[in-house]
C-alpha cells in the first residue's frame, strides 16, 4: 500500500493510492496516519479493504508529509562510500547518527525555506525507514520486522550552520522545512529489497545525485538494529539512512542552494518529491 495524507498544512486527512495511482479518502477508516496506524494490526486492517470502494479526492490537493506525530528522526550521516569520498572522510567503522528536529518536517512538494543567515543550504536525497513497532536492542536478522515501511526524505542541510558554527550537526540540518517526507509511506511488504533501489535528486533541471541504496555502508537492518542498542526507536520514529554522492558541498567548486532553486528528488517505487527554494522573509 501507498499510504499518505493530503490537504492544507495542519488539516490533512489520511489517504490510499489505487491500483491507478488516485487519492482515495481513508478517514473514515482512521482519524490519520499516526503511530498507531503504523502497527502490524492495523495496516494488516489496511490491506483488507477493497481500495476501490473508498471515495476518490477530486482535484489535485496539497500532499502533505507522509506520516503525522512522528517521535523522532534519526539520521545516518556519510552512510555512502562515493559519498564519504567526496566529503573527504574516511570511511566509517560504526554509522554516524545524528538527529533533526521534528519542527523540520515538511510536505515533499512545500517550499523549502532557507533560515537567516543562510549561506549554504545543500540538498540530500535519502531512503527513509519508517518504523512501525518498538525496536530496543534487536538483532540484524530481526531488524526489518520492526518496518511499517519506506518513504522519499530530502535531508536539507545548511552547511556553514552544520560545519563552521561548532557544535554538533543538528543545528544545520534542523531548520524549519529541511525534512520534506513523503509523498507517500510505501508499505514494507511491497518493498522487496531496500537495499536495490535507485535513487536521484536534480537541482533546477541539472542532476545532481543518481545512485543505488545498494552502496550503503551500512545497510537498512544494520542500521535499526545499530540505533536500537543506542535508544529505543518507537513507532512512527523516521530514519533518513544517508545520502549518496553529489551534494553541493561536494561539487568542484561547491554549488549551494539558491532562492528560486527548484530541487526534484525521488526513490525507486516510493514516488518524487518537488520543492521550490525560497528565503525566509
Amino acid at each position: 500500500m501507498k499510504l499518505l495524507r493530503y490537504g492544507p498544512r495542519g488539516k490533512e486527512k489520511p489517504g490510499v493510492l489505487d491500483a491507478k495511482g488516485r487519492i482515495r479518502d481513508l478517514s473514515r477508516v482512521i482519524d490519520d496516519i499516526t503511530p498507531e496506524t503504523l502497527s502490524r494490526a492495523s495496516i494488516a486492517k489496511l490491506r483488507k479493504l477493497n481500495i476501490e470502494k473508498l471515495p476518490p479526492v477530486r482535484g489535485k490537493p496539497r500532499i502533505g508529509p507522509c506520516v503525522a506525530q512522528v517521535p523522532k528522526i534519526v539520521c545516518v550521516g556519510l552512510n555512502y562510500r562515493l559519498h564519504a569520498r567526496e566529503s573527504g572522510a574516511a570511511v566509517p567503522t560504526e554509522p554516524v547518527l545524528f538527529m533533526k528536529a521534528i519542527t523540520s518536517i515538511n510536505g515533499p512538494n512545500d517550499n523549502v525555506v532557507l533560515p537567516r543567515g543562510s549561506r549554504k543550504g545543500d540538498w540530500e536525497v535519502e531512503l527513509g525507514i519508517v518504523i512501525g513497532t518498538k525496536a530496543q536492542y534487536v538483532s540484524e536478522a530481526d531488524a526489518l520486522k520492526h518496518v511499517a515501511g519506506y518513504c522519499v526524505v530530502n535531508d536539507v542541510s545548511e552547511r556553514y550552520f552544520q560545519l563552521e558554527r561548532g557544535g554538533n550537526w543538528s543545528k544545520g540540518k534542523s531548520c524549519d522545512t529541511f525534512c520534506p517526507i513523503g509523498p507517500w509511506l510505501v508499505t514494507a511488504d511491497e518493498v522487496k529489497d531496500p537495499q536495490a533501489l535507485p535513487l536521484f535528486c536534480e537541482v533546477s533541471g541539472n542532476m545532481m545525485q543518481k545512485s543505488s541504496t545498494a552502496d550503503m555502508i551500512f545497510d537498512c537492518r544494520a542500521i535499526i538494529s545499530y540505533i536500537s542498542s543506542m535508544m529505543t526507536l518507537m513507532p512512527g520514529d523516521i530514519i533518513p539512512t544517508g545520502t549518496p554522492s553529489g551534494v553541493g558541498l561536494g561539487q568542484k567548486p561547491p554549488r549551494f542552494l539558491q532562492p528560486g532553486d527548484v530541487m526534484r528528488l525521488g526513490v525507486a517505487g516510493l514516488g518524487e518529491q518537488r520543492q521550490r527554494v525560497v528565503a525566509h522573509s
